[in-house]
């Protein structure tokens, strides 16, 4: 979904690549979520109109150490475009390495840089939401990010969270500091670290970093709570943001990008699939997932995941769901889906939260880590993501 244009309700998302400038239109972004945003399932998203689509995070480590597994987790899908990849770091150097190892062999488009994550494996050393208490870590991290794509014409992004904790909120001065480092844009999901995926995003938050970046002329992107097209047209109206990430909402529902489509652009159609629509996506994502790794067993092992989020709200028979749940073979998986009674789609269940469902906790940081927010930490949590 890319043009020149302006369509719909908002003017589309630039993105000034190396090869010249590309237009995220409509303004619809596939969020990283670690396993599960391989290249068949952003083929899945893209397909039903998402306008950029972003790799599994990987590790700027493992990425310059070549491993295997991530190098398969940056692989492009056919005709995937632009690339986009999400990296994750907590030391400058490495960061450094891993972009200008992406701009020499062009393995990628446009880079974007995690600092959101709230797992505690994470948080516990310092990483993903903790990072940017550390503003002057924060700083340099970003800056190495943007100064070694620059010669490769590769753009670079940030996502974020709101901050540690309520009494600990890192967004604004984070992100004025990316603005001014030069990222393309910033992306806040809408809640601490603390409160994992907890309850409401706070919107209001949003708000507030869109007036704060406002001086700089860097967009805002808005992340959280979109279960359906309305959910992505009402933060954008009040919020102001210029485009939306989505990420929990498509688990199961990559037809969700169809129905932002329709909204962002006006329209007053919904995208509600019946189960017989659904079972052709969800074969489809098998075709693709089993191509993907070039291996029968393990596609049908990794889409087994998928299995609960596409049939969530329709009426299946329990051992009909546990059979799903155990597929070995695209041919025992036609079989099943084979068996589904058509049905209108559960618009009251389909439509609300899915995927993880954290309840806040204390956020785990190491000892000390808030006592001087300039202390300039280097703290090595990279091996936390074994293989990514």
């Amino acid at each position: 979904m890319a043009g020149a244009k302006t369509s719909g309700l908002l003017a589309p998302l630039r993105l000034p690549l190396a090869s010249g400038d590309h237009f995220i239109d409509p303004p619809v972004v596939l969020a990283p979520m670690a396993g599960i945003t391989n290249a068949p399932f952003r083929q899945l998203c893209r397909e039903q109109g998402a306008g950029l689509f972003v790799s599994e995070m990987v590790t700027a480590r493992a990425l310059i150490e070549r491993i295997p597994e991530t190098l398969r987790m940056i692989e492009p899908g056919p005709d995937e475009y632009p690339r986009s990849v999400q990296l994750y770091s907590v030391d400058p150097h490495t960061m450094r390495a891993a972009v200008t190892m992406i701009g020499k062999e062009n393995l990628a488009d446009h880079i974007d840089m995690n600092f959101g994550c709230p797992v505690p494996k994470v948080t516990r050393k310092g990483g993903g939401a903790a990072l940017p208490y550390k503003r002057n870590l924060f700083t340099a991290i970003v800056g190495a990010a943007v100064d070694a794509a620059k010669p490769f014409g590769i753009p670079v992004t940030v996502k974020m969270r709101i901050g540690i904790d309520s009494d600990h909120e890192t967004y604004l001065e984070a992100a004025m500091s990316a603005a001014q480092l030069g990222v393309s844009w910033v992306a806040l999901h809408a809640r601490t670290a603390q409160q994992m995926y907890e309850g409401k995003s706070d919107w209001s938050a949003i708000s507030r970093l869109v007036e704060h970046l406002k001086p700089t002329g860097v967009p805002v992107l808005g992340n959280g709570d979109i279960w359906s097209g309305v959910d992505g047209l009402a933060m954008i109206e009040q919020t102001q943001c210029a485009g939306v990430v989505v990420g929990r909402g498509c688990l199961g529902r990559p037809w969700l990008f169809a129905d932002l489509v329709s909204s962002l652009n006006g329209g007053s159609s919904r995208t509600h699939p019946t189960l017989f629509e659904v079972r052709e996506v969800m074969y489809r994502h098998g075709e693709l997932i089993v191509n993907y790794f070039e291996s029968e067993d393990r596609g049908c092992r990794d889409l087994r995941k998928h299995m609960a989020w596409y049939l969530k709200g329709f009426r299946v028979p329990s051992e009909l769901r546990r059979q799903f749940g155990m597929i070995e073979s695209l041919k025992e998986f036609r079989s099943l889906l084979n068996q589904l009674d058509d049905q209108p789609y559960p618009v009251e269940v389909g439509e609300k939260p899915r995927g993880r469902t954290s309840h806040s906790r204390p956020v785990t940081l190491p000892d000390r880590w808030l006592d001087d927010p300039d202390e300039m930490a280097h703290l090595d949590i990279e091996d936390a993501f074994s293989g990514g």
